[in-house]
C-alpha cells in the first residue's frame, strides 16, 4: 500500500490540533488530526493508497487538496509518495 503525505497548507484551527507547515505520513493509521477533518479526506487517502487518481483541476493527479467542514478553516494537501 503506498504512503501519503499531508501538509497541512493553511490554518486557523479552534482545537489546536493543526498548525500551517505541520506535515503527517499516512501509512495504516489516521494522523493525529480531528476526526470531521480526517473523515472529510479519508476517501482521497484511500484512494490514493490503492494506486488510484483523483481529479485535481482539469487533469487527473495522484494529490488533492481538502477544506474542514468548520468553514474551511484548514487546508491541507495530499499527495501519493
Amino acid at each position: 500500500m503506498a504512503k501519503v503525505k499531508l501538509k497541512v497548507i493553511e490554518s486557523n484551527c479552534r482545537c489546536g490540533y493543526c498548525n500551517a507547515g505541520d506535515e503527517y505520513i499516512v501509512e495504516d493509521l489516521c494522523p493525529p488530526i480531528c476526526h470531521e477533518l480526517w473523515n472529510c479526506m479519508y476517501p482521497f487517502v484511500y484512494t490514493l493508497q490503492n494506486g488510484g487518481m483523483l481529479d485535481y483541476g482539469d487533469k487527473k493527479a495522484p494529490m488533492f487538496d481538502v477544506k474542514c467542514p468548520d468553514e474551511g478553516r484548514v487546508v491541507i494537501h495530499g499527495e501519493r509518495i
